[in-house]
């Protein structure tokens, strides 16, 4: 297979779609056409790369002279690179194929309540999205991760980095007349460049001390153990930022629901996880972690799963709440993460190779079942005209394919078996084990850490999503939206079904396919192969073993129905409304909503969370109408970031005396700056 070809195919098809799309923007259709087909193709490309390379436990290296300057670009394909260009090119082309159709309902991406039922009445203040914008620049966010994943040298890694990240905040910004959404962009921007910043000091330093910005020049840089620890801390936070770590996690909840459907899908399922390839990549040229490193890891990861799944509870936008079950997921990959850095500090083979197999797992896993769920929302959104989950309900009898495949993607994400979210959590819970069976060094710690965390972890996601598909899809339509909400059509729906059955097809395959992951942890776990084949071959061996009882389980379910239905086979069968406690004229009102089904964990984490509740106030036999409303805020944002920016802007207010306006001090300015460096480079 010519890998040269695929390299140069998965770079520039999309870009050539987006352009020549961007071009014919005169015509909405066919710009729409041309940038699905360059991202489709693209994502063929990209899947055939990375299974041919992931096969072979190969490597690949392209370099391109740049323009004449001198320097030259370092394109490479590993292992560990073909792994995270899988999920993106998956994802990328089903997004291509659901917007090609999703953006010819003229969505509208503003807040909750706002779709395409709002956009096409004409809400004041509110614009409506070009595609042929939505194709340039999701073209340039998918050629940007891939570059970012093949990028071999610190520079073009950097640039690399910086052309997802604008393409991704022009994403974000694209209905500007919307100011929720133009705010939503500039959070992301100045998250992303701090987290840049932190990238930019990571490689010049580490450059530095290596003499070059080659990934293989990076990995011979002689550290000591402090600088080994500054630099992990700046890749912590410099990726951590793209990732979606708490507490640098704020910018997540407002722009994923700010970008079209389609495309929060593409962003929360594969772009965010540039971080964690990034921290990773990191990882491989800092040497030998010490002990701690796992530990931070662990903490990061607990606290962002179960932080992130209190936020989620609260919410009743369902982009926003899944847009914080991705810190959620997030947190359990750097759980994974920390316990692989534990087992190899620790010399516990077992234990690091089913950390971090199960982490990579559920990198791969969470891009189907989240980018399938933010596509169901996204049909949500433009076939009852919100987003809001009060406002939905009795979908399930309307749009059949669609309940189907999110019933799929909730059971996924719930880590329930048998689909693929519950093995990669499987693993993951494996190696806490092997933590504890170990007992060598401290890793026993957050080995408990770890269990207790997932443990919490899921049943709030079991909670969660319970009330998602139970308040959206049963019950009785709440709005004439709901009632009236149609099957979305074809390609829409053949993106989610695809989805849907890779979730399912994913549980099939990977306990089979566990030993294939060998040259990928060979980069990540420095132990010899056969001892690595071997632990990955008892990992399958669990999985399939665990996979094997949940799959009888479900067959006894089904031949249970069956039975059922034999016997009540030549019954009259009748339906009659539920028993209503003796109310004459029951409405959708008395039934739950999204806030009072998950009222009482609310009252419990109330603590952890910032916002307000508008409770009426009864009086008398008799009291007058009146109306619950809760209002959830991040607590990161009203307790740590506000007053930190807003003492930033204080701080810069005082200091304006420095800018005089007169040209003589500005120059007193520069020959001052001038003579410190000199100083400092004498010294």
């Amino acid at each position: 297979m010519n890998h040269g070809f695929l390299i140069a195919a998965v770079i520039f098809f999309p870009l050539l779609g987006g352009l020549v799309g961007r071009m014919a923007g005169f015509h909405a259709g066919l710009a729409r056409l041309l940038a699905a087909t360059g991202a489709v193709l693209g994502g063929l490309a990209g899947a055939l790369l990375s299974g041919d390379i992931l096969w072979h436990g190969s490597r690949t290296v392209v370099t391109w002279p740049w323009f004449g300057t001198g320097y030259t670009l370092t394109l490479a394909v590993d292992p560990l690179s073909a792994f995270f260009l899988l999920p993106v090119s998956i994802l990328t082309a089903m997004a291509a194929i659901y917007g090609a159709q999703y953006l010819g309902f003229h969505h509208h991406t503003g807040p909750a309540g706002v779709g395409a039922a709002g956009a096409a009445s004409g809400v004041a203040g509110r614009g409506m999205v070009d595609p042929a914008n939505v194709g340039l620049f999701a073209s340039l966010l998918q050629t940007g991760m891939v570059l970012v994943l093949l990028a071999h040298d610190g520079l073009g890694f950097l640039f690399s980095w910086e052309v997802m990240s604008m393409a991704a905040f022009f994403l974000i910004a694209l209905d500007d007349a919307n100011a929720e959404n133009r705010s939503a962009a500039w959070t992301y921007l100045l998250a992303t460049h701090i987290g840049s910043a932190f990238l930019v000091l990571f490689f010049l330093f580490l450059g530095q001390r290596a003499g070059g910005l080659t990934f293989a020049e990076l990995a011979r840089a002689t550290l000591s153990e402090r600088a080994q620890a500054l630099l992990f801390l700046a890749a912590l936070v410099g990726f951590g930022a793209k990732a979606g770590f708490m507490p640098l996690h704020v910018w997540l909840p407002d722009a994923h629901p700010a970008a079209p459907s389609h495309l929060s899908a593409v962003m929360s399922g594969v772009m965010i996880k540039t971080g964690i390839y990034g921290l990773l990549r990191a990882l491989t040229v800092l040497g030998a972690p010490p002990v701690w490193w796992g530990w931070a890891l662990v903490v990061i990861g607990v606290v962002s799963g179960i932080m992130g799944m209190v936020f989620a509870l609260a919410e009743r936008d369902v982009k926003r709440l899944l847009a914080y079950s991705s810190v959620e997921n997030i947190g359990i990959i750097a759980i994974g993460l920390g316990l692989g850095l534990c087992g190899r500090a620790t010399a516990q083979p077992a234990m690091a190779v089913a950390g971090f197999a199960g982490s990579l797992l559920h990198v791969l896993n969470h891009a189907m079942f989240k980018g399938l769920l933010f596509l169901g929302a996204g049909t949500l959104a433009v076939t009852t005209g919100t987003r809001e989950l009060d406002r939905l309900g009795g979908l399930f009898r309307r749009m059949p394919a669609t309940a189907g495949a999110c019933l799929a993607g909730v059971v996924a994400i719930g880590g329930l078996p048998p689909l693929n979210g519950f093995l990669s959590e499987f693993l993951i819970y494996v190696a806490a084990f092997q933590g504890l069976l170990g007992g060598q060094g401290f890793a026993w710690l957050p080995s408990c850490l770890a269990i207790g965390g997932l443990a919490l972890i899921g049943g709030l996601a079991a909670a969660c999503f319970a009330k998602v598909y139970g308040i959206a899809f049963l019950g009785e339509p709440r709005t004439q939206g709901a009632a009236e909400a149609a099957p979305p059509p074809a390609l829409m729906s053949f993106a989610m079904i695809t989805l849907a059955m890779l979730c399912g097809g994913l549980a099939v395959v990977v306990p089979v396919a566990v030993p294939g992951l060998a040259p990928v942890l060979s980069v990540l776990v420095p132990i010899d192969g056969q001892t690595l084949l071997l632990e990955l071959l008892r990992g399958g061996a669990l999985l399939r073993g665990v996979l094997g009882v949940a799959i009888l389980l479900v067959l006894l379910v089904g031949f249970l129905a069956a039975v059922r239905r034999r016997l009540l086979a030549g019954r009259e069968i009748g339906q009659t409304p539920t028993w209503d406690c003796g109310y004459a004229a029951p409405t959708p009102r008395m039934s739950y909503t999204g806030s009072s089904f998950t009222q009482p964990l609310n009252d419990l984490f109330e603590p952890l969370r910032a916002g307000t509740v508008d409770r009426p106030a009864l009086s008398g036999l008799f009291p007058a109408p009146g109306r619950l409303a809760t209002h959830p805020a991040d607590s990161f944002v009203g307790r740590l970031y506000t007053p930190l920016f807003t003492g930033v802007e204080t701080l810069c207010q005082r200091l304006r005396w420095v800018q005089a306006g007169r040209l003589q001090v500005y120059v007193l300015y520069i020959a001052v700056t001038l003579l410190v460096l000199l100083g400092w480079n004498l010294w």
